[in-house]
């Protein structure tokens, strides 16, 4: 029996070097293993290991209550990863589903299309939205929305690369007092590309993970390495384009 749970434990170590999870971190999911090593049989060693990756990820919830004044949310991320879709997303939900008063700021005025992406979404989901072009218009803008429970800030994409595209974005941010910042990263990434985004969006203090792209990775250990080393909590996985329904 022993040999077979030998045998059992390779096979998992294997799954996960092929899922590109990181070998500290496969080490201690055997630590783990180990310790009910008199427990463990073919039969149930692969909940035991769900459950061992699942006790290294946090998590954190959304709050979709009623407010005296709005919570303001913010998106940040690298490119690409799907912002404006996530907040289109849970703009609906927060509306549709939990009846919240919603507003929607884009600062996002460089990538062509991305305020008329947003601006359709608003009128079909009847939500209202602003555009900030400067720093300064900000205030106001929140101002104008101050009866909402809730406000989403759309941001531009950067480059990790970019600090001073990066400085400019956070001077919105400041400007709009943001309660909470989400940084939005795709699954698809490889690790050493997240870690990169991880650190150089760090001047944004955000308070959770948000993964896009789940149904388009090939392997989702970079994604549990991420998380393993932040020690930041996940709040949403997005699986595809559909709004709302995808989140």
């Amino acid at each position: 029996i022993e040999s077979d749970i030998e045998k059992e434990l390779k096979e998992v170590v294997d799954t996960l070097l092929l899922r590109e999870v990181q070998k500290p971190i496969i080490s201690s999911v055997l630590t783990q293993l180990k310790k009910y090593k008199s427990f463990l049989h073919s039969s149930n060693i692969d909940n035991y290991v769900i459950s061992s990756i699942a006790s290294m990820i946090p998590t954190t919830n959304f709050q979709l209550v009623k407010r005296d004044n709005p919570k303001i949310v913010s998106l940040v991320g690298p490119t690409g990863v799907g912002k404006t879709t996530c907040i289109a997303k849970l703009a609906v939900i927060s509306k549709i589903l939990h009846n919240l008063d919603i507003g929607l700021i884009s600062i996002d005025t460089y990538r062509l299309g991305a305020i008329d992406q947003l601006r359709i979404c608003s009128e079909v989901s009847n939500i209202d939205m602003l555009v900030a072009y400067e720093p300064e218009e900000i205030p106001k803008l929140i101002n104008s929305f101050k009866k909402k429970d809730l406000i989403f800030i759309d941001t531009a994409g950067r480059s990790q690369k970019n600090k001073e595209y990066l400085l400019k974005t956070k001077q919105y941010l400041d400007a709009a007092k943001v309660d909470e910042t989400y940084l939005v990263l795709s699954a698809t990434a490889t690790t050493k590309n997240l870690f990169d985004v991880a650190e150089s969006f760090k001047i944004f203090d955000y308070k959770a993970f948000m993964f896009t792209k789940i149904d388009e990775a090939v392997a989702l250990g970079n994604v549990l390495n991420m998380i393993s080393n932040f020690k930041i909590p996940t709040i949403f996985l997005a699986n595809g384009q559909v709004i709302p329904d995808d989140i």
